[in-house]
């Protein structure tokens, strides 16, 4: 599943493909990847528009037109590609915007767990995200802390709780707790201060690091790197991982550097 970094490169290819340029046509091959706009409303609304510098946060991609704002959210499978107009269509490509200077920009998704929004104004923005947490990478060690402090469940499921921190998912949060030495199991509301100052330091460390790679990367050195091995080892200290369920996502960290207590 696409998470901070994979929608921070999607936020950069949309950068370097669309801004400044018109949209020209939009054209609707699949109609179930729009969410609360119809195939002529998005064209109305995007046609002559010109896009500008586009923002994310958390997993929500903005692309600002100065009127509507074309809202993307990538689910499991969807991605954004760049290309030009007579390139041949894909199978999964579900809405294909044309631009100025012989550009055409793909929303390509093969399983259409998500899509696409329209918002016309910033109230509209506001019901969409409205519900989101401060963005892990944009968010202070102050405000990160006090997040945590103020949840009662267990420290991967505050991680991985959109509506507490937005853009951390499953690999993340997973390969942060190892970095920081803590099991996901802890109670994020019994971290010491210095267990939350470790915390955020290796979270804004591998945001960094993943951020440049495009992707959470299967590194040697990274838990990411191993957890699907078929006897997964811990790249620090040679250990056995271990893997269970935490609200339904598999959970893999390391006995021995993330001890109980």
């Amino acid at each position: 599943m696409p998470e901070l970094p994979d929608v921070e490169g999607f936020r950069q290819v949309l950068e370097s493909c669309a801004k400044g340029r018109v949209v020209r046509h939009v054209e609707v091959r699949d109609a179930g990847v729009l969410h609360g706009v119809g195939v002529r409303g998005l064209r109305d609304a995007l046609e002559g528009r010109r896009f500008g510098t586009p923002e994310r946060h958390g997993k929500w991609l903005l692309a600002r037109t100065g009127g509507p704002t074309l809202v993307l959210h990538f689910g499991m499978t969807g991605r954004l590609v760049c290309g030009r107009p007579d390139d041949a269509v894909e199978a999964h490509d579900r809405v294909l915007f044309t631009l100025s200077g012989n550009r055409q920009l793909r929303f390509r998704d093969q399983r259409k767990l998500q899509g696409l929004w329209l918002a016309h104004d910033d109230s509209d923005l506001d019901r969409l995200l409205g519900r989101q947490g401060p963005d892990a990478m944009a968010v202070d060690r102050a405000d990160f802390e006090a997040v945590l402090s103020s949840r009662r469940g267990h420290l991967k499921t505050a991680l991985t709780d959109q509506s507490a921190l937005a853009g951390l998912g499953n690999l993340l949060a997973d390969e942060i707790l190892w970095r920081a030495r803590l099991r996901p199991d802890r109670l994020a509301r019994e971290l010491t201060q210095d267990d939350r100052r470790r915390l955020y330091s290796e979270m804004r460390r591998t945001l960094r690091s993943a951020v440049s790679a495009g992707c959470v990367p299967p590194r040697d050195s990274w838990l990411t790197g191993h957890r699907d091995d078929p006897d997964p080892r811990c790249p620090r200290c040679g250990s056995g991982l271990r893997r269970s369920r935490m609200a339904g996502r598999g959970t893999v960290w390391c006995p021995r550097c993330q001890p109980e207590g």
